[in-house]
């Protein structure tokens, strides 16, 4: 099967995420799809104060947190909790 170069993959799904932080001045996402980089995946600022991202995944369970103004972040709507590398409780998102 080929697919086009350009586009995403057929084998990710494109993935929604959600911040509600109103007084964060930065927020970043982190997991194990970058390899918890603290740089690759800014959100942005909506103008009701929530931060939005679209990320490309894989199918299968991904750990990821949000970094509010630095601070490791839990999603309250995750599927799931899980722990990283570091043993630090992060969320869980399924993706098929």
């Amino acid at each position: 099967m080929s697919y086009s170069r350009y586009g995403a993959p057929p084998n990710t799904r494109a993935v929604n995420f959600m911040c509600i932080a109103p007084e964060a001045q930065h927020v970043t996402m982190v997991g194990d799809f970058n390899q918890w980089s603290p740089t690759s995946h800014p959100m942005k600022q909506m103008p009701d104060k929530t931060w939005l991202i679209m990320v490309e995944l894989k199918h299968g369970h991904h750990r990821y947190a949000f970094l509010v103004d630095g601070q490791l972040t839990l999603d309250p709507r995750a599927m799931g909790v899980a722990r990283n590398d570091q043993n630090e409780r992060v969320s869980l998102v399924p993706v098929s």
